[in-house]
């Protein structure tokens, strides 16, 4: 058997195992499939990291957490939009993610990027220190998802935005009612939702008097 296909043979087999496994447990995407989380998906515009990015409202030097970066998708065009007076903090709890951003950055020369290793609930982020914070394809993959948007909810500035972006090809799949459920028991209020049932960005905003 050619070399070449077995490898590809093994890499499908691997794959299909993770998915499968994932659809039951809340796992991270792990580093060594993140080429599955480095592309915008061509058939779910609400997917796009431009569309994603045009959505939240950024204004150069805002503070943002990208929460669950991965290899950079967001983050990377985030800080470019942020420029040299906004911050990035890009938050994962692989550090074999955080290392391909941190490669990305220097690549292209980007400064303004801070590195957090850990899990989104832990208590790891400030209270009120960012105006906008995301979570791409990543509610699923949280073991407490309540804690999580408690520590996202306390993190973000009175009036600051969270959005949170699903779509049914994401093994963790989480449906609009489910986010908003948790969402909203974290103190959070709708503000608006772009796309449809089963591919969509919800933005939920942390009321203007807390």
């Amino acid at each position: 058997m050619n070399i070449l296909l077995f490898i590809s043979i093994l890499i499908l087999l691997g794959l299909s195992v993770w998915l499968l496994y994932s659809r039951y447990q809340t796992l991270p995407c792990p580093a060594w499939l993140s080429w599955m989380v480095e592309m915008d998906n061509p058939f779910i515009k609400v997917h796009h990291a431009s569309i994603i990015i045009y959505n939240l409202d950024i204004a150069p030097g805002m503070k943002v957490v990208d929460a669950g970066c991965g290899p950079g998708r967001l983050t990377i065009p985030l800080a470019h939009k942020l420029g040299p007076l906004g911050e990035v903090v890009a938050l994962d709890i692989q550090e074999e993610m955080l290392t391909k951003v941190a490669k990305k950055a220097q690549i292209v020369n980007l400064h303004n990027i801070q590195f957090l290793k850990a899990g989104i609930g832990e208590g790891k982020l400030q209270h009120n220190q960012f105006d906008r914070a995301l979570l791409v394809t990543v509610l699923g993959e949280i073991p407490n998802q309540a804690s999580a948007l408690k520590e996202l909810f306390d993190a973000l500035k009175s009036g600051g935005i969270l959005s949170i972006t699903e779509i049914i090809l994401d093994p963790h799949f989480q449906s609009k009612s489910t986010v908003l459920r948790l969402a909203k028991t974290a103190g959070f209020r709708e503000k608006n939702c772009f796309g449809g049932r089963f591919a969509f960005t919800m933005l939920l905003e942390k009321p203007q008097d807390l």
